[in-house]
């Protein structure tokens, strides 16, 4: 069955088109329920038990790896940022100077900077295929050049599912399989795609995926998950936390060291990831995503913006063609010479958000947004012009 508009379940005014979620999301009523209740109960810690301090995060970590298909939650880790997640990945690759990793051009700074800092470090290189000048099929042509630029040097590939910047889709089963035949890690960020588009770890086989939690997935600021695969089963954290280790649950013996680690990835969870705020918000932000499913929110974004990008590229904006793109989130480029100063001002006027990337705008909607919603953004652009 198809979604129906759930706007009804925020608390966005009236007045305000948020079509933002790509940098930050709302919290919907029951993420607000589930942080006040948590706030209360830590101003009477003594309402709190020794459970709490593990048993919601395996619920969270149970969640979120029924969300992406993962066979078992001891390979989920719950994390603070993309950041921490990608350098504990870092932390346990070991590179040649003849090793190249690849990266896709202009990728977000997270998943930029730790490969930057590892290439440097063993004289390897940093190989970064860079986005095709040509607007003809230019996402079917960024992935030929990506699985093109994949060889026997190539020891990892980093990159999202989509473009963070303009939902360009990536073909990331192809892309496993080159990496597969020359024996190179695959590791995806999920940020911008994880919880709006289907995503499926028994499918693509990653080696890692890390996610940001407080955007598609309406976690608050502060949260991240990270899947790990078997090439890391026996790494090092970049920390040493109580929690992560065997046994941790009896508080009578924490000075009875234990030199082994929970299962799998439980060794890589960052300390104080039993946050009784933070992990009670994110199990009723995952539970109703998987409640509506990744793929059904994909067809109701489908459905509100299909009409709006007809009427942009009437106003001879450019938008990626459909089937190279996301529908959840994705760029509108404006035509040559636009004043997007002062389309800044009329949308500021009008209680329209969105991102600004130079000429280009990043539009991303979600389940509380109608088409009524883009009639003041097309309003706007049309009158600028």
């Amino acid at each position: 069955m198809s979604l129906t508009n759930q706007r009804h379940l925020f608390s966005i005014p009236e007045d305000v088109t948020y079509l933002n979620i790509a940098s930050l999301s709302p919290s919907f009523k029951s993420i607000e329920e589930a942080g006040i209740q948590a706030i209360l109960d830590k101003s009477n810690p003594h309402v709190i038990p020794i459970s709490d301090f593990f048993d919601p995060v395996i619920e969270l970590k149970q969640l979120f790896a029924k969300l992406i298909e993962a066979n078992s939650y001891h390979r989920i880790a719950t994390i603070p940022s993309v950041s921490y997640g990608m350098a504990t990945v870092a932390n346990n690759i070991t590179l040649k100077p003849s090793d190249e990793v690849l990266i896709v051009d202009e990728q977000f700074p997270s998943n930029y900077y730790i490969w930057k800092k590892l290439t440097d470090r063993f004289g390897a290189k940093l190989r970064i295929v860079e986005k095709p000048t040509s607007k003809v099929d230019s996402g079917k042509e960024w992935n030929k050049l990506i699985l093109e630029a994949i060889n026997d040097n190539t020891a990892l590939v980093a990159m999202g599912n989509v473009h963070w910047s303009n939902g360009t889709l990536f073909d990331l089963k192809a892309i496993r399989e080159k990496t597969n035949q020359h024996n190179s890690l695959l590791v995806i960020d999920g940020s911008q795609s994880v919880g709006a588009l289907p995503f499926s770890v028994q499918e693509i086989n990653p080696d890692a995926l890390i996610c940001a939690g407080y955007k598609w997935l309406f976690g608050p600021y502060g949260c991240a998950y990270a899947y790990f695969g078997s090439y890391f089963d026996n790494g090092d954290p970049i920390e040493e936390n109580w929690a992560n280790r065997l046994d941790s649950e009896n508080f009578a013996g924490l000075t009875e060291y234990q030199s082994e680690y929970k299962p799998l990835a439980s060794r890589y969870t960052v300390g104080e990831s039993g946050s009784f705020i933070y992990v009670k918000m994110q199990v009723a932000a995952l539970k109703q995503i998987i409640e509506w499913s990744p793929a059904r929110i994909q067809e109701y974004c489908k459905s509100v913006t299909t009409s709006l990008v007809q009427k942009l590229q009437a106003l001879g904006c450019y938008v990626e063609n459909d089937e190279d793109r996301t529908h959840h989130m994705f760029g509108v480029e404006l035509p040559e010479g636009f004043n997007i100063d002062l389309l800044k001002t009329k949308l500021k006027e009008r209680n329209v958000y969105v991102s600004y990337r130079g000429n280009y705008l990043r539009l991303s909607c979600h389940v509380y947004n109608t088409e009524e919603d883009f009639i003041p953004l097309i309003e706007c652009i049309e009158s600028t012009i």
